[in-house]
């Protein structure tokens, strides 16, 4: 790799090239190398070391290796000796299957391993990445497996950012991720969003206008299917021109995609951000959280990230510091599953849940139309579990100025009234009023749906008749 300078970041020595990428073996992806990522590794980052145990864990599957190595406890006294559960036929409506682990599988699960996951969990979720994003392994990306998509995003967002660095949010945005970014005192930009996703056109404009005097934001965090909060999808032309901007002003693309498998549009899902970066001129710029407590289960608390192989690293040192590695018991049991539907199964599982959570969005619209309709507006979500609606708080030609404010009405007036969603503030990076209002129709049946929703008119009326008297 010819053209490469070599400086040095908090005394740590690295080839810094912008220009130039590798080419993938047997493949003709121009990857990003290694050395790329050195000047954009967060500075906790690069003065993480491996755990010296923990680095030599790998060796011991070596053949004819007899390991002195890590102090493992005993498999014998281990109290669980059997474990037998049953799992949903993915064919078969009502269908069940029994499952029982071996003792090797059981030891394997209740006792340490990598970092990164259990081998063979990864295997798997390398096959299904090609298998839904066609992306292929040894094309310069990794996967790890952590406890759920938020320990991944937390320490993808600790591996790329220092505190006070500006990063690009699509608004509104997950509150999970706020806390993090504003632990780590970042300088969040807002990035409007509408039913179509985030609006690709004002980032250009904002990063085409930057300050030169300032540093380019470090990345941008996205849900880009059944957003949450907002329950939008973002379309293929304006990831493709988020893509653009990435390699025009060199940041990352954080994909959050909890809802991925929970698309239920009428029309074709458009292709990840993780799939569609194969086709760029270059890759390695997209780090991809997914999970599997929307598909599988939330207790089991396994999620994975999937991108650049410098990054995973980055996050693999923090998790040795942290927690060692996600529950070997938890992966285990996902393998279980996983590997008995194999990938026809879990197409088949996905799509089954996706038709469940479309059919509940049917039953909430259809309230929503009972009860809200011309005292709210909202889009409907093609994916996730959340309507996004903006509540019409004053009557029409009532002079009332502003659109009023969610947040008093949900956490006082609805609440008194018996029902319980989030104010849409809760959704900003940046305090500020809002008529907007997340509610989740995952798990209500279609009786207690109707009685909220019923509540929340009486809340929407009284805040109108309350409003008019001020006005009069």
């Amino acid at each position: 790799m010819s053209g490469a300078t070599t400086t040095h970041v908090d005394g740590v020595p690295f080839q810094d090239s912008v220009t130039h990428s590798d080419t993938a073996p047997g493949s003709s992806l121009q990857v990003l190398p290694a050395s790329f990522y050195a000047s954009r590794l967060s500075h906790a980052s690069l003065r993480r070391r491996e755990d010296g145990i923990r680095a030599l864990l790998p060796l011991e599957s070596r053949p004819g290796l007899i390991s002195l190595l890590a102090g493992k406890p005993n498999s014998e006294t281990f109290p669980i000796t059997s474990l037998q559960f049953n799992i949903r036929d993915p064919f078969t409506p009502n269908g069940e299957t029994t499952m029982q682990l071996s003792e090797e599988e059981l030891n394997i699960g209740l006792q340490y391993t990598l970092t990164s996951g259990l081998p063979d969990l990864r295997e798997w979720i390398f096959g299904l990445q090609e298998r839904l994003h066609g992306r292929r392994k040894g094309e310069g990306w990794t996967v790890t497996v952590g406890a759920g998509s938020q320990d991944m995003i937390f320490k993808g967002v600790n591996a790329l950012m220092n505190p006070g660095d500006a990063i690009l949010v699509e608004t509104p945005v997950y509150a999970g991720t706020l806390t993090i970014f504003q632990a780590l005192d970042a300088e969040m930009i807002e990035v409007e969003t509408d039913s179509h996703g985030v609006c690709s056109r004002s980032m250009r404009e904002m990063l085409e206008n930057w300050p030169s005097s300032k540093p380019k934001p470090k990345f941008f965090y996205t849900v880009p299917y059944g957003s949450n909060p907002t329950g939008s999808t973002a379309t293929l032309e304006r990831r493709l021109e988020v893509l653009a901007l990435s390699r025009e002003h060199d940041f990352f693309i954080l994909e959050d995609d909890p809802y991925y498998n929970l698309y239920f549009g009428s029309s074709s899902r458009p292709p990840s951000y993780f799939e569609l970066e194969k086709d760029q001129p270059e890759v390695g710029r997209v780090l991809r959280f997914d999970s599997l407590s929307k598909i599988m289960s939330s207790g089991l608390r396994v999620g994975f990230a999937s991108g650049p192989e410098s990054i995973l690293k980055a996050m693999d040192l923090h998790s040795m510091a942290v927690n060692l590695q996600a529950s070997s018991f938890s992966q285990m049991i996902a393998l279980k599953v996983l590997s008995a539907w194999g990938y026809d199964g879990f197409t088949a599982h996905t799509a089954r849940v996706a038709q469940f959570y479309r059919q509940k969005r049917d039953v909430f619209e259809a309230a929503m139309q009972r009860h809200l309709a011309g005292l709210a507006e909202w889009t409907s979500p093609e994916a996730g579990m959340f309507f996004w609606f903006k509540l019409l708080l004053n009557e029409p030609g009532s002079g009332v100025e502003g659109e009023g404010d969610s947040e008093y009405i949900i956490r006082t007036t609805a609440l008194e009234r018996g029902v319980l969603a989030l104010p849409g503030a809760t959704f900003y990076p940046n305090p500020r009023k809002t008529p907007y209002v997340r509610a989740s129709f995952s798990l209500l049946p279609e009786d207690q749906v109707d009685e909220a929703l019923r509540r929340l008119r009486e809340v929407v009326l009284e805040a109108r008749k309350a409003n008019g008297s001020k006005r009069s």
